[in-house]
């Protein structure tokens, strides 16, 4: 089966996500690794080799069987009552007590045996009506039949999760607004895009998901490395990541004056990490360990000559030095392997620095926890004329700040503030409606067009053309009109 196509087929090493009802979970498919879904527990072995999409039931011991597809055989008329007025929970009418059903699952018993032993057991189920009785036996099912569906990772998907999962991970970015910045944004294969989130790398990955592995991306990113802990998510193939390209916001603005050079890196992004996190000097103690371990066999000498000591003592003296050396040797492959990964990670960063240099970017998406203004202004920088950029925000009003900034400099048209607005439906029939949860908000976005920014032109003497323009325009039109 083609990778990514519709029989797809569940591999060791994936990335996969599980699926109950709507809720999502996502997953490395590893074998013998216990996984908990749901209050369930099972291993993703027996998983291995299936389509992507396949339900699967959880069986005695964690393992997963396919589900076979039972016909749900509801011919005869169901005894149904006309309404629920007289039904009272008083939490009386199920006869079966919570040992009995533990007494019916460690038999072994299958979850649709115990849903029908407990409509057996309801002293009230006859009395409600149909759609009470779908929606009682349903409930119970979620709750005794263990089934679980294994899919594959999209866009759709991990963002859904992640909003219901983990929202603030991503800022509470509802999974529309996404589909409204890819749109906005005009995302598409053989893009030049730059990117700057803090959502976990979810929206990186959207955005590699739409350019199909064509076109590049630069990522600009905060502190000392680019978080894409959802991008991983994805299971990309490797080549989608030839294209990728990673660049500090701190640089931004020496790139811009042309002051950039690749010496004043920051730390490795490990180090770099560990001193956020504890800043209590850290790197230095790694460092002064480091030259002490370099000087020391210098100075120690093996104490041989002294011929009172006993011969094991030797011993251990020779392996002593033995292990220094080896230590030795060690270090200094650390030493070089570390001068390679710079050297690697300058080579990348100037090639960035390159590709933003070009400022022919066709497209800015930013979707952020920092302040939207300060941020766009300078990014704007790297975008050619004419392409669009869109603004994710969780609140309205630095998105307001930012549009009069921008309104005020220039260089943009069609700038347009929206929030789009979700509603869930029930669909079935006699009883559609709306759901009884909607969401409260998804964020805002602000979106525009770039366009080429006279330089000459002050921001006063522009504002003054304004003045003068609006009101002959609008003389302009009070004389075009017929008397």
């Amino acid at each position: 089966a083609m990778e990514g196509g519709p029989s797809a087929r569940i591999r060791e090493g994936d990335c996969a996500v599980l699926k109950r009802d709507e809720v999502f979970k996502a997953v490395s498919v590893l074998r013998r690794r216990k996984i908990i879904f749901e209050k369930q527990w099972f291993y993703l072995d027996n998983a291995i080799g299936h389509i992507y999409g396949t339900t699967f039931e959880v069986t005695s011991g964690g393992n997963l069987q396919p589900k076979q597809e039972v016909e749900e055989t509801t011919t005869e008329t169901k005894e149904a009552g006309t309404d629920n007025r007289n039904i009272v929970d008083d939490g009386k009418s199920q006869k079966l007590t919570h040992d009995d059903i533990k007494a019916l699952k460690d038999k072994g018993i299958k979850g649709q045996e115990i849903v029908q032993q407990l409509i057996e057991n309801s002293t009230t189920f006859r009395d409600k009506t149909e759609f009470a009785q779908d929606k009682y036996i349903k409930k119970k099912k979620k709750k005794y039949e263990a089934v679980i569906t294994i899919v594959k990772p999209s866009t759709r998907i991990l963002s859904t999760m992640y909003y219901a999962r983990e929202p603030g991970k991503i800022n509470h970015m509802r999974y529309d607004t996404l589909a409204q910045m890819l749109t906005l944004g005009n995302i598409h294969a053989g893009n030049k895009m730059i990117v700057m989130e803090t959502c976990a790398g979810l929206v990186l990955g959207a955005v590699m998901e739409r350019m199909g592995g064509y076109g590049s991306i630069i990522q600009m990113y905060p502190g000392g490395g680019p978080v894409r802990a959802a991008t991983s998510c994805f299971g990309f193939p490797k080549p989608f990541f030839d294209n990728l390209h990673e660049f500090p916001l701190s640089k931004v603005q020496s790139l811009l004056s042309g002051t950039f050079s690749t010496e004043t890196l920051p730390a490795d992004p490990e180090e770099n990490a560990l001193v956020e996190e504890e800043s209590n000097g850290l790197s230095e103690e790694k460092q002064t360990s480091l030259q002490e371990t370099e000087e020391e066999p210098a100075t120690e000498t093996p104490m041989e000559s002294n011929p009172t000591e006993e011969q094991d003592t030797m011993d251990i003296n020779a392996e002593d030095v033995e292990f220094k050396e080896n230590k030795e040797k060690e270090n200094k492959e650390n030493v070089r392997e570390k001068q390679i990964k710079q050297w690697e990670r300058r080579k990348k960063l100037k090639e960035a620095a390159a590709l933003l240099r070009e400022k022919n970017a066709d497209g800015l998406i930013v979707a952020s926890k920092f302040h939207p203004t300060p941020l766009l202004l300078s990014l704007l920088e790297f975008v050619a004329p004419s392409r669009p950029f869109v603004v994710y925000c969780q609140y309205k009003e630095p998105l307001l700040e930012c549009y009069t900034k921008l309104r005020e400099r220039g260089g943009v048209i069609n700038l347009k503030l929206s929030e789009t607005w979700l509603r869930n439906y029930q669909v079935l029939p006699d009883r559609s409606h709306p759901k009884l949860t909607m969401s409260g908000g998804g964020g805002y976005l602000l979106s525009g067009i770039t366009v080429i920014l006279e330089k000459g032109k002050s921001d006063s003497s522009n504002s003054e053309a304004l003045k003068m323009e609006e009101p002959s325009s609008k003389r302009c039109k009070l004389q075009d009109l017929p008397c």
